[in-house]
């Protein structure tokens, strides 16, 4: 897993934290990879759903609503997209 995070480069992974803080109206220095969006940024399930769904739209993935358990903190959505750009 690790080392598809590390596939990401700097820049995706700087476009996808910026698409995660528009949608949970965060500043960019907020949140951090390991931050959790539920418990730390009080999120609910439809803004995962929003962020899964930007996903697809900004980078042209198609990505299974089974990502969703995954996807809760910054380095969840680095792994899932990284999987998916993979494919």
């Amino acid at each position: 897993m690790t080392t598809q995070i590390a596939d990401l480069s700097t820049e995706r992974k700087a476009e996808i934290k910026e698409i995660v803080c528009d949608i949970l109206e965060l500043e960019l220095d907020e949140v951090t990879d390991t931050s959790l969006f539920k418990e730390e940024h009080d999120a609910d399930s439809l803004r995962t759903i929003e962020i899964l769904a930007s996903m697809e739209r900004n980078f042209g993935l198609v990505l299974e609503q089974a990502e969703l358990s995954r996807m809760v903190n910054l380095a969840g959505v680095y792994a899932v997209v990284a999987e998916a750009e993979g494919k």
